[in-house]
């Protein structure tokens, strides 16, 4: 197993922006973990809303073999093309611990993990390219573990112990989350095992729902959300999610029977 090394804070402006700013200082699987955040971030330039101390908010900072400045313990190179695998790796891994804890739990592309359709955790991951090559790569993660009562603006949050009623020590549940990370992290360089893995996790996979096609929306409606249908008018089609491309791209079988792909902002799901 990798060696991880976890330093808690009690508050930061958001995880990855620590990551970042202390990159050069930073050895490969650092995890920088915070009680609360004043300016969490999620997918899209959406705030991360967090109760403090009553959830985890984290980073995982990965540093990869370039061929220049490499040090040790650094990932092995992974190619620039096949970055969205480091996402693949933070979703199964979190869908594996909440498996631990008795909870079914699915992956809403390209990452955020819903329980039935109620949203318990957001992943946004930032890399840094050299040529080719991804250089480093740090996985922010927000996972509601004990938190209750939610803001009204929030639409369809849970969390674990909503779920199942229990309590959690969450410095103890970030290091068993770490422990299953690093178990899932040689899937890096296993791309066909992970996509399988992947696929089979999809929220609504397999199942004939309607979406909306924004990859030409006006700048104000909302992307990869689950919403009303009114909001997106003629933009609405019918298909079933099929899988995901080599390169992570969401493929989705119409009723004609093409597959058709969607990058990051390009399709919606509605309710």
């Amino acid at each position: 197993m990798e060696k991880y090394m976890i330093k808690w804070h009690d508050t930061l402006d958001s995880t990855n922006s620590e990551a970042a700013r202390e990159a050069a200082n930073l050895d490969n699987l650092s995890v920088i973990a915070a009680s609360c955040q004043t300016a969490g971030r999620g997918q899209r330039g959406n705030r991360w809303s967090s109760a403090r101390g009553e959830n985890l908010t984290f980073s995982i900072f990965l540093r990869f073999m370039t061929g220049t400045g490499a040090r040790p313990g650094d990932c092995p190179s992974l190619a620039a093309a096949e970055q969205f695998a480091i996402s693949g790796i933070a979703t199964l891994a979190q869908c594996r611990l909440l498996a631990d804890a008795g909870i079914d739990a699915t992956v809403k592309w390209p990452n955020d993990i819903y329980c039935g359709d109620r949203k318990i955790s957001g992943i946004l991951v930032e890399n840094t390219l050299s040529g080719k090559l991804v250089r480093t790569s740090v996985a922010g993660i927000g996972l509601n573990v004990n938190q209750k009562v939610f803001p009204p603006e929030l639409p369809n949050p849970v969390s674990m112990s909503l779920l199942t009623g229990r309590e959690y020590d969450v410095k103890e549940l970030l290091g068993t989350f770490m422990d299953i990370f690093t178990g899932t992290l040689g899937l890096l360089w296993e791309p066909q095992v992970l996509k399988e893995e992947y696929e089979s996790r999809l929220y609504r996979r397999g199942v004939e729902s309607s979406f909306a096609d924004i990859s030409s929306r006006d700048a104000t409606l909302p992307a990869n959300a689950l919403m009303s249908g009114n909001a997106y008018g003629d933009k609405i089609f019918r298909g079933t999610i099929e899988g995901i491309s080599s390169c992570g791209l969401l493929q989705v079988r119409t009723t004609d029977g093409a597959i058709r792909e969607f990058g990051f902002k390009e399709i919606a799901y509605i309710i």
